[in-house]
This record gives C-alpha cells, structure tokens and sequence, in this order.
C-alpha cells in the first residue's frame, strides 16, 4: 500500500488508521467535511494530529458531491479505498433520516463508481453491528441472514453491503465490509455512551441508562478495531470457490465480496461498564433509569472465527483497560 484515501479521517476511527498507517509511511487522503454532528473541534483537533506529520493530506469534500467525487479519482490512483465516513448514529437516523442517504447511500455509490473507474485494488468500508436487528441468535455470525434491520442507519448500512456485492459481480471489484462492534477508546465520539457517561458524571449530572440497565454490549476497543482494518486491507478479498446459489453463504460470495465481524467477543452488560467507569473517575453515577429506545437493541456479541481464521486476529483489550485508557486521555484533553 503506497497510497490510500481513507474518507472519515477526522472520525474517531478514521483518525486513529490515518496515524497508523502514516506511521508505516503511507500516503494518507483524508476525506472528511467535518460537518457538525458532533463538535467540529473534536475533528479539527483529530486532524491537527494528522496534519503534524508526513503524508498526509486532507481533503475537505462531500462524499455525495457527484462531480467532486469523480474528479478526485480521475485525479489520483488508490492502492486501497477504505470508507470510514457514515451519518452514524441509530437515534438520529429517526429525526434526519435523509442525511443517511446522502451519505450512506448516494455517497457510496459515488465511492464505488470511483474505484471501479480508476483501478483500485481494494475497497474497505464500514459496516455495523446494527444490521443483525431482530436477530436473537447469538453470537452474532456474518454466516447468518440480516434481513430485519430496526433502524434507518442499520438499513443504509445493510444497503452498503448489498452495493458492494453488485460491484464485486459486475465489475470485479474486491470489497470488504467490516461490522464493527460498539468502538469506544480515546478521541472517541461525543454521542457515544462512553463520553456522555464521564461527561455527565464529571459534572455530577445523571446519566440516562437505557433498557434500565439491561443492556449488553460487546464493547471493543479502538486499537483492536484498527489493527483489524489494517489487515484486512493488506488481504483482497477473494471468491469462495465453494459456494452454492442453492445454499448460499451470507458472508462470502462467488464474486470477490466478503463481510467480517470486528468485535470483542465478549458480552459485557451496561451496568458492568457503568461501573468500571465509576472506579475509573473514583466517582459514582447518578442513574436515571429509562427504557429500551425506538431503533436500539438490547445485546450485541460479535462471531469472530473468521477473523481469527482469515487473518490471525482477535481483539484482546478488557473493559477495563480500555476504559481506564479513555479516561486518561479526556482528563488531559479537557484539562481535569
């Protein structure tokens, strides 16, 4: 990999992969708009890391912007595409849900049209733990279907799967979507429980526990996430040689298409984290108990045998390291 764009650098995770793959002297495109969801500084922040160094350069453009879009491919070659860039969030998509297809849906065509007329190798993209929805059966397997999405994120995401498998047939263009597993760690995104949890505890404000605490979630931690993403953009991804239109496989296909889980596997109740934070700030939480949200569901547990099968890898990070390591870094960056 000599040169890659990477769109949703100034994310939580895409930051963290441009810095890994900036320190193995990569040529990093970092695509990101920096749009408000969340608190643009945070972005600017993440991105003043990047831009402190070598081989990196930042490309402020919308991923739905047709034009622009095919005018940074004509103008560059890509080793390896990875889209990192996504309206997140499961409660939002219910108040704006067409800034989910925008860019989850029309921006990702526009990813794929890219790579399919400039040659690139391989296309990596984001997927979600929310696409298994109604599913009850756990672990969650990528061997299993996922036609009962529950939310309009988990369908735009569910929706980038299928896209990618219609280039994979049509074009030969390998894809591989990853379904990330609840990502917490430092830099870490401002909506996500982890941040307003110390946020409010901090301040000695409650926090709101939803499913009245029943929750559970395999929470995995930022660094295994981007050392599953770096190595699954070194291997393309390749036809399954076995498989069968009469049984058909959901995880991998005829075609060079393939979907892994990236997760902890291991299922950790809300309460339970709750509580390693507490220690974590050496201050108890105010609970304001609520009940399971429209769009939410109530446990993830990530299937991760083809990871470890295909790659050698298994997230190892424990609650309560990665939580402590959280912590650490929003003490120093908000100068507690």
């Amino acid at each position: 990999m000599k040169k890659v764009l990477v769109t949703g650098a100034a994310g939580f995770i895409g930051a963290h992969l441009c810095q890994r793959l900036l320190a193995i002297g990569v040529e990093v495109h970092g695509l990101d708009n920096l749009n408000d969801y969340y608190s643009p500084q945070l972005k600017r922040d993440r991105m003043a890391t990047l831009a402190a160094g070598a081989g990196f350069t930042h490309l402020h453009l919308e991923l739905a912007d047709r034009q622009a879009m095919a005018e940074l491919f004509q103008k560059n070659q890509y080793d390896v595409v990875v889209n990192l860039a996504a309206q997140a969030g499961v409660r939002y998509s219910l108040i704006n849900p067409h800034s989910y297809v925008d860019t989850n849906i029309v921006g990702f065509v526009n990813l794929l049209e890219g790579c399919r007329h400039s040659g690139v190798k391989h296309f990596v993209y984001a997927s979600s733990s929310s696409v298994y929805g109604a599913n009850t059966n756990m672990p969650f397997s990528t061997h299993n279907n996922v036609d009962h999405p529950v939310s309009l994120y988990a369908a735009s995401k569910k929706a980038n799967e299928l896209m990618a498998h219609t280039y994979s047939h049509l074009f030969g263009l390998p894809t591989t979507g990853l379904r990330f597993f609840t990502v917490y760690g430092p830099w870490g995104r401002p909506d996500m429980a982890l941040f307003l949890f110390t946020k409010a505890i901090v301040a000695g404000e409650p926090i709101d526990v939803f499913n009245y605490g029943n929750m559970e979630r395999d929470f995995t931690y930022i660094d295994d996430i981007v050392e599953g993403v770096f190595r699954v953009m070194q291997k393309v991804a390749e036809p399954n040689l076995d498989w069968s239109g009469d049984h058909p496989d959901p995880a991998t296909s005829y075609c060079p298409w393939r979907v892994y889980n990236i997760g902890n596997n291991a299922k950790e109740k809300l309460l339970r984290y709750i509580d390693v934070l507490e220690k974590c700030l050496g201050k108890k939480a105010v609970k304001n108990m609520l009940p399971l949200q429209a769009g939410d569901v109530p446990a993830t547990f990530a299937d991760v045998d083809d990871l470890v099968r295909d790659f050698g890898y298994k997230p190892q990070t424990t609650i309560d390291e990665g939580i402590a390591r959280f912590v650490a870094w929003y003490k120093k960056y908000f100068g507690i």
